[in-house]
């Protein structure tokens, strides 16, 4: 009898077994939760924003700088790092006439979304009035990441929802949060660009809960001796694994933006030309980003204003696909040759409006390919703007 219990069993395991392996389906467990993006209430108002900071012919200024690193700027030119001289820098770019409508979006501080201009005007509400979406940056700066060689992750996430929220209802719509990466023998390991992926996922669903758009910016630092392929090859890396992440965390893509790094040769290796730049960078975005994300927003990483402006004319030059909107999202390259003419003298304020306005239309047009590299350059606009292991 107990051989032929056994026997019964063995068949009905059998059974089982090749049930299931006809049906596979069975063993499928359908949580719909996986199977879609992540949905917020705001989804609507943040594909709409991400849209429109993606208009052809605008691009974004991120005067952004922490405390500390405006200090640095207005120290360049002898001027005292203090609220007063803050605030009247910030006012000077957000009142030159005929730039705003150049820009879809100006990156804030958390000191610039509350400030106000001379005549008692919120600085959020003068961008609003003239077309500009006010964005704020949300991270808390790098440190160093245990058990590698001097890489680095990004802090800033605990509290962040409570940041985004407050900073919505101060009228900000997009945000920002820079993670860093560099190049060596080893370098980026698997372990910093996982980290840095899954924290710049992590930040961006957290905006959107809030009603962010939020700017996903991997920056592969331009610090040194590496050839341009290197740079391709770990940018399509790090790429790559940030839109593993973003999947992982059902982030909406429709209502995101990419700011990452252009493709060049490291700091200390010759330089090539734009149309190399153009070629090398569009194709690693191709490989990586998908077709969801409405606009790719350039940082300048260290070029200079007209290097900057110019690469980023030969992409949009470029004939091949390109399912995403090109366009900028600079700070030292837009504002570098402004800061040397004002020098924090108010007699310059109408000469340092004109140098900005100069490098608002010149990046307009190249976000459309049609930058002629006729501007007139100002006092450092081609000089090259590279800081090593920048941070701010």
């Amino acid at each position: 009898m107990r051989v032929l219990f056994y026997f019964i069993i063995l068949i009905i395991i059998n059974i089982i077994i090749l049930n299931f392996s006809l049906y596979p389906v069975l063993f499928i467990d359908f949580d719909s939760s996986t199977m879609s993006c992540f949905t917020t209430k705001f989804a609507d108002e943040l594909i709409a924003n991400a849209a429109y900071i993606g208009t052809p012919g605008k691009g974004i200024l991120a005067a952004d700088e922490s405390t500390g690193t405006i200090g640095k700027r207005l120290a360049s030119i002898n001027v005292e790092n203090v609220e007063s001289n803050r605030r009247a820098l910030r006012e000077l770019l957000f009142t030159t006439p005929g730039a705003l409508p150049c820009l879809s979006g100006v990156i804030l501080f958390e000191e610039t979304l509350y400030q106000k201009s001379s005549n008692g005007t919120p600085f959020v509400e003068m961008l609003k009035s003239a077309g500009v979406l006010p964005g704020i940056k949300v991270d808390k700066g790098t440190v160093e990441l245990a058990g590698t060689n001097g890489e680095t992750t990004t802090q800033g996430l605990d509290g962040l929802g409570e940041r985004c929220k407050k900073y919505y209802e101060a009228g900000a719509r997009f945000a920002k949060w820079r993670a860093v990466l560099k190049i060596g023998l080893n370098e980026p390991s698997e372990l910093a660009i996982h980290e840095n992926a899954y924290g710049l996922a992590r930040y961006a669903v957290i905006c959107q809960e809030n009603g962010l758009v939020p700017i996903v910016e991997p920056e592969i630092l331009v610090d040194g001796s590496h050839d341009i392929h290197k740079c391709a090859a770990v940018t399509e890396r790090v790429l790559a694994a940030c839109y593993k992440a973003l999947s992982d965390h059902h982030v909406l893509l429709e209502g995101t933006l990419l700011k990452p790094n252009m493709v060049t040769p490291g700091s200390e290796s010759a330089k090539v030309a734009p149309e190399v730049i153009a070629e090398h960078t569009v194709r690693a975005l191709q490989r990586t980003v998908p077709a969801a994300v409405p606009a790719i927003v350039f940082l300048s990483g260290g070029q200079s204003e007209e290097e900057a402006t110019r690469n980023l004319n030969a992409m949009n030059q470029l004939k091949t696909k390109k399912p995403w909107f090109l366009s900028f999202s600079f700070g030292r390259a837009l504002q570098q040759s402004t800061l040397k003419t004002w020098g924090g003298k108010e007699e310059n304020v109408k000469k340092a409006q004109e140098a900005f306005l100069v490098r608002c239309k010149a990046n307009s047009e190249a976000t459309l390919g049609a930058y002629k590299g006729d501007a007139k350059l100002g006092e450092g606009a081609a000089e090259s703007l590279h800081v090593k292991d920048y941070k701010y």
